[in-house]
C-alpha cells in the first residue's frame, strides 16, 4: 500500500497544498487581528476625541454629564480630567489600571489629534486613548477612553474559531481535491503499467486511451505504437525464422541425399565424383548463407565493421567489371559501364564492392540472353550517383516496397536457379546506409529494373571536423 504511486503523489500534493494554506492562512490571520485591534483602537479613539470636541464648544458642568452618561450606558469608560490631571468626572469608578494610566499621562508629549496610551491587549486588562482638551489655544484637560481589552479578546476568538473551521473545511477539501486528482493522474498509468504487462506476457493487441493532449497522452500513444512494433516485429521475427529454417533445410537436405548415394558401392566412380561436386557446391551455398546471416547479425548489433578511406572510383569499378565479367559472358550479357576518371570517394571499398556485386548479380540472373546491363556512375559536386541497369524481367509493383526486406523474394517459387538468399539487398542497403548515402529502385515488369546508390564523396563527420 506504502508503493502504490497514487498514495506517493497524493501525499505529496497533500503536504505541499497544506504547507502552502498554513502560510496563507497565517499572514491572512495575522493582518486581520491586526487590522481588528486596529479598528478597535481607531474607534476608541475617535470617540474620545468626538467627547472633547464637544467640550471644546461648550465646557459646562451640563456638558461633562451629558458626556459622562453616554458613556455609562456603553462597554467603555470616560474619564475627564482637568488641566492639573485630577479626574472631575467618569462614567465608572476609578480602579487602579485606570487610574495608574492617567497618573502616567504626560500632557507635553500628547498630540492635539490623540494618542492611544495603551494598546497591549493580551496583557493589560484595558487598552486606553487620551483626547487632550484645548481651548483658546489653552491645555484645558484630558478625555481618557478606556474599553475592556477583553472585548478584543473574545473579538480574536471569534475570529480563530472562523479560521479553524474554515481551515477544517479546507483541509477535508483539500483530501477530496488531492484523491481525485491522484487517481486521475495514477489511472492512466496503471492502465499503462497493464498494458506493458500484457506486452510483456506476449499480447500485443493493448488499447489505451490516446485522446489526452498531455504528456500521458503521449505517453499512451507511445506504447500502443510500441506495441504495434513489437507485433510487427514478432511477426517478422517468426516469418524470418521460418524462411532462415527453409533456407537452411534445402541445402541440408541435398546434402543428406547426395552423401547417401555416394556411400553406395553400385555406384559408379563418374557419378561419385558427379555427386561430390554437387555437394560441393551446396556446402559453397550453404557457407555462403551463414556468412550472410553472420553478417545481417552483426548489422542488428551494431558490430558491422566499416573501415573508410580515399577510394579511387573508377579503379574499384574496373575490380568490380573484372569480377562479374565471367557470368557475363556464359550468360552472352550485353554489358557496357561508363565511370569517369579521378573520382574520389570516402568508403570502405571492400563493402562497396560487395554492394555492386550483388545487385550485378542479380541484374545477370535476371536479364534474358543477349539483352542489355549498364553500370553508370555521375560524379555530383558532393556525391556520386551508381545506376545500375537492365532490360530484364523487372519487378512487380507490388514486390518493389519489400524488395529490401529481409528474406523477401519476388519470386515466389524460390527457384534454385535464380533465387538467391534474400538477404543480398538488405545488406546491401545498410552498408549503403552506413556509408550516409541512399539507395533506390525503378523498375517496371517486361521492361527492366534501376537501381539508384547514392554515395558522398567525404564522410560527414571528418568534413565537419576540417572545416
Amino acid at each position: 500500500m506504502r508503493n502504490q504511486l497514487s498514495l506517493k503523489i497524493g501525499l505529496l500534493f497533500f503536504l505541499v497544498i497544506v504547507a502552502v494554506e498554513l502560510i496563507l492562512f497565517s499572514i491572512l490571520y495575522t493582518n486581520l487581528v491586526n487590522d481588528r485591534v486596529d479598528e478597535v483602537m481607531g474607534d476608541l479613539l475617535a470617540r474620545g476625541n468626538t467627547h472633547r470636541d464637544v467640550l471644546e464648544e461648550n465646557y459646562t458642568s451640563t456638558t461633562l454629564d451629558h458626556v459622562v452618561i453616554m458613556e455609562s450606558e456603553s462597554d467603555l469608560i470616560v474619564a475627564i480630567t482637568d488641566r492639573g490631571g485630577e479626574v472631575i468626572r467618569s462614567s465608572d469608578a476609578i480602579g487602579p489600571e485606570v487610574e495608574a494610566v492617567i497618573e502616567h499621562t504626560d500632557e507635553g508629549q500628547v498630540p492635539d489629534e490623540g494618542v492611544i496610551l495603551e494598546s497591549d491587549w493580551s496583557d493589560e486588562k484595558y487598552v486606553a486613548t487620551d483626547s487632550p482638551i484645548i481651548m483658546d489655544g489653552t491645555h484645558s484637560g484630558h478625555v481618557f477612553m478606556f474599553a475592556d481589552s477583553n472585548h478584543i479578546k473574545e473579538i480574536i476568538s471569534n475570529l480563530s474559531r472562523q479560521f479553524l473551521f474554515i481551515g477544517l473545511v479546507t483541509v477535508i477539501l483539500t483530501i477530496i481535491t488531492v484523491m481525485v486528482l491522484s487517481k486521475v493522474i495514477t489511472q492512466p498509468l496503471v492502465r499503462m503499467k497493464q498494458a506493458t504487462e500484457a506486452m510483456n506476457g506476449g499480447d500485443h493487441d493493448v488499447a489505451l486511451s490516446t485522446e489526452r493532449n498531455d504528456e500521458l497522452g503521449e505517453l499512451a500513444t507511445a506504447i500502443t505504437r510500441l506495441s504495434k512494433d513489437l507485433k510487427r516485429v514478432k511477426s517478422e521475427r517468426n516469418e524470418f525464422l521460418a524462411s532462415v529454417a527453409h533456407e537452411l533445410r534445402t541445402p541440408l537436405t541435398y546434402l543428406k541425399g547426395y552423401a547417401d548415394i555416394i556411400s553406395r558401392d553400385s555406384l559408379s566412380e563418374a557419378d561419385r565424383r558427379k555427386y561430390i561436386r554437387v555437394i560441393q557446391e551446396e556446402v559453397d551455398h550453404l557457407a555462403g548463407l551463414v556468412k550472410t546471416l553472420f553478417e545481417l547479425a552483426k548489422i542488428d548489433q551494431n558490430a558491422f565493421a566499416i573501415k573508410k578511406e580515399e577510394v579511387a572510383f573508377d579503379v574499384l569499378i574496373q575490380k568490380v567489371v573484372e569480377r562479374v565479367y565471367p557470368a557475363i559472358e556464359e550468360r552472352n550479357i550485353n554489358f557496357s559501364y561508363d565511370c569517369p576518371d579521378k573520382v574520389v570517394i570516402e568508403a570502405d571499398p571492400e563493402r562497396i564492392q560487395q554492394v555492386l556485386l550483388n545487385i550485378l548479380d542479380n541484374a545477370i540472373k535476371y536479364t534474358p540472353r543477349g539483352n542489355h546491363v549498364r553500370l553508370e556512375v555521375i560524379p555530383g559536386e558532393n556525391e556520386v550517383l551508381t545506376l545500375i541497369s537492365d532490360t530484364g524481367e523487372g519487378i512487380a509493383e507490388e514486390d518493389l516496397p519489400y524488395i529490401f526486406e529481409r528474406l523477401y523474394r519476388a519470386e515466389k517459387s524460390r527457384s534454385r536457379t535464380k533465387g538467391g538468399s534474400g538477404l543480398g539487398l538488405t545488406i546491401a542497403k545498410e552498408i549503403v546506409a552506413l556509408h550516409n548515402g541512399r539507395m533506390a529502385v525503378e523498375s517496371k515488369v517486361g521492361e527492366g529494373t534501376v537501381f539508384k546508390i547514392t554515395l558522398p564523396k567525404e564522410d560527414d563527420h571528418e568534413k565537419s571536423a576540417i572545416d
